[in-house]
């Protein structure tokens, strides 16, 4: 017996709440082991996609880790230190000042202009703290 219309209407609505209530410049960290550490992905027009390592430091992961909740950032990865992502490179010879709220504020190439290849994702390692791992 099939199941009911109106619940692939659902099915379909709450699979898409996630980048619904994601904005441009809104970021995460992807496949680090732990919630304080990983590759940078950036969100822009509706997928999520990676940042190039290209000048990629310490300023620029502390935008990163203090965006996400972390008082500050102890590492600055590149070279895909915690694998390669997919999708898009969404940014690249990101150069921040350190107080803007995302890496989307900083001085970059521009979204999706980049000659970078995945093996040249960042990362970052973030800290509360004395303790690195959260």
């Amino acid at each position: 017996m099939a199941p009911p219309r109106l619940f692939w209407v659902w099915l379909l609505v709450a699979g898409t709440q996630d980048e619904l209530s994601m904005n441009d410049g809104d970021m995460r960290l992807a496949d680090g082991g732990a919630t304080n550490q990983g590759h940078v992905e950036i969100f822009y027009r509706g997928q999520w996609g990676t940042v190039c390592d290209n000048l990629w430091d310490l300023t620029d992961a502390s935008v990163v880790c203090r965006a996400l909740g972390f008082e500050n950032a102890t590492q600055a990865l590149g070279r895909a230190a915690f694998g390669q992502g997919s999708g898009p490179i969404m940014l690249d010879e990101v150069q921040c000042m350190g107080t803007e709220a995302s890496l989307a504020d900083c001085k970059s190439l521009g979204w999706l202009k980049s000659n970078c290849r995945h093996e040249r994702d960042a990362g970052v390692v973030c800290t509360n703290g004395a303790f690195q791992s959260e």
